[in-house]
């Protein structure tokens, strides 16, 4: 099982690990690796991904996408891409998959490479990359890596499957270095594609705003929004403790009369936080917006805020809030984030409090709240961070640089 580890210090946040220099593009007389990426659905925000990996000389990708539930599948932009149903099995109360697409694809017939969803619980991964090898056709495992619900027998099967795989490609490098250090695999097969947004849609809504501060002034006083503003976007959901942000703004009021929490989202958990709210005397102080997907539309929240502040459990929300440059709050207990919390450097983007400690998250924001300088100059390392070193160009070269090796490994036949 993975030992409890804390948020590593900026000296420490990103471990490197050398790489041979990637394959250089095929010549035009050779044929274009043909690629398929097997996923269990075809999310929104993975279209600019597959679209920039799929405009890389050289790779000819095809997306076989399922119908995974709670995400809304969309239509390919950019690359080919086919739906094939996934199945849940419960099997001795515990849930497996079977996904048709993990073994149709290993063929050489239909692929040089197949990118598989790394999770065991696919009863149909192994006799895929089985089946792969036979066929000649090179193997690439995405993955996190790793469980929340970690045990021991889960993380050795997972690493014993790795172990059939031409390359196993990572979210995060801290992970990958994990990984390794156990000893399940040798560090020339890892890959990390640094798990990112496409900031595209968020900075032209950034600017527009930022463009007409009368517009943005006025969204701002509709909303009571002219004093310090602490933000959450999200679903609400248990896992995300959202309650804790509720019950750290009855605490930071006694120091901030005319602080603002908004909540933006919707989930299972909506009517116990406002409940919370309102016994709790927050009634004016905390903003229930309820759910907003269009970013147009989140922008001006995003432009209203001086900090971010995710409990626990944070993902892609990290990358989504410190593009606009907010400063993020979370959680320092690592196990309990997901991969996307390497972009999160102590002190430079945002701070860590005290895991569980309600008084610990208050006293954090506060140091931000009440003192503009810290606050810019965590504000600009968010920014910073996204833009230079979380962007979907760097994130496809990690996918491609596998790809690649996963395809040098199989001989030409």
């Amino acid at each position: 099982m993975l030992a409890p580890t804390r948020i590593p210090t900026p000296s420490t946040a990103r471990i490197t690990m050398h790489k041979p220099a990637p394959t250089p593009p095929a010549p035009a007389s050779r044929a274009p690796l043909r690629v398929v990426f097997q996923q269990p659905a075809l999310a929104k925000y993975r279209v600019p991904v597959f679209r920039e990996l799929a405009s890389r000389p050289g790779i000819d990708l095809l997306v076989a996408y399922g119908n995974e539930q709670g995400i809304a599948s969309v239509n390919p932009d950019g690359f080919q891409g086919v739906q094939v149903p996934i199945h849940d099995l419960d099997i001795l109360g515990s849930r497996f998959r079977w996904h048709a697409a993990q073994y149709r694809f290993a063929s050489r017939h239909k692929a040089d490479v197949v990118v598989l969803s790394w999770s065991t619980r696919y009863l149909t991964l192994v006799p895929s990359i089985l089946r792969a090898r036979w066929n000649n056709v090179g193997t690439v495992l995405w993955g996190h890596g790793y469980s929340k619900a970690e045990t021991r027998l889960r993380e050795n099967s997972r690493g014993a499957i790795a172990d059939f795989a031409d390359a196993v490609l990572f979210y995060n490098h801290t992970t990958a270095q994990r990984f390794i250090d156990g000893g399940y695999t040798s560090p020339d097969r890892v890959f990390v594609a640094l798990n990112t947004l496409d900031t595209t849609a968020i900075d032209r809504a950034r600017a527009l705003w930022q463009a007409d501060p009368a517009r943005l002034d006025a969204f701002r006083r509709q909303h009571n929004l002219s004093g310090p503003v602490v933000l959450f976007v999200s679903r609400l959901n248990a896992d995300n403790r959202v309650d804790m942000l509720v019950q750290s703004a009855a605490r930071m009021r006694q120091r901030l009369p005319n602080l603002k929490v908004v909540i933006v989202g919707s989930g299972p958990e909506e009517a116990a936080l406002k409940s919370l709210a309102a016994s709790s005397g927050l009634a004016d102080a905390i903003l229930f917006a309820g759910a907003v997907y269009d970013e147009a539309d989140l922008a001006p929240y995003f432009l209203s805020a001086s900090a971010f502040c995710y409990p626990v459990n944070i993902g892609l929300s990290l990358i989504h809030a410190m593009a606009y440059g907010l400063p993020v709050v979370t959680s320092d207990k690592m196990t309990a984030q997901n991969p996307e919390i390497e972009a999160f450097r102590q002190g430079i983007n945002g701070l860590a409090y005290a895991d569980g400690s309600v008084d610990a998250m208050a006293d954090t924001l506060l140091s931000i709240l009440t003192d503009s300088n810290h606050q810019r100059r965590l504000s600009q390392g968010a920014f910073d961070t996204v833009h230079q070193d979380f962007n979907i160009s760097k994130m496809v070269d990690g996918m491609e640089a596998a790809i690649r090796f996963a395809a040098s490994r199989r001989p030409t036949k």
